[in-house]
């Protein structure tokens, strides 16, 4: 699955599958509910193997700085405005024993809103 993509819900796949099941048309279904063969395919796979049809996990990796210590980041950043990409990393590294890469910094940063201001 792709990043930016989110995983249908559990609601609608037991609603494609119920109107599956009630004898419509796979055409139809498509049509009605916007989605496609593959994914009604893979829930009929999905219910039939393990009787269950919940996303297996979710899409994209997880975070390597949580939501919750995005406050941390934010007095961090804050602190030090002037400080490169690179030493935002060292500082956090530093301070939670991680081994962030700088990208991974810029898109936490990214996220929370933060943007370096230029001088003239």
């Amino acid at each position: 699955m792709l990043s930016g993509m989110k995983a249908y819900s559990t609601d609608l796949r037991e609603r494609v599958l119920a109107a599956y099941d009630g004898g419509m048309l796979r055409s139809t279904i498509i049509r009605l509910f916007q989605v496609s063969q593959g994914s009604i395919t893979r829930w009929l796979q999905r219910r039939l193997t393990t009787g269950t049809l919940a996303p297996l996990h979710p899409p994209g990796r997880a975070r390597l700085i949580l939501r919750a210590q995005e406050p941390s980041l934010r007095r961090q950043v804050e602190a030090a405005p002037d400080a490169t990409l690179a030493e935002h990393t060292a500082q956090w590294n530093a301070d939670y024993g991680t081994a962030l890469s700088t990208w991974t910094m810029a898109r936490a940063i990214r996220r929370m809103g933060w943007s370096r201001k230029k001088r003239p």
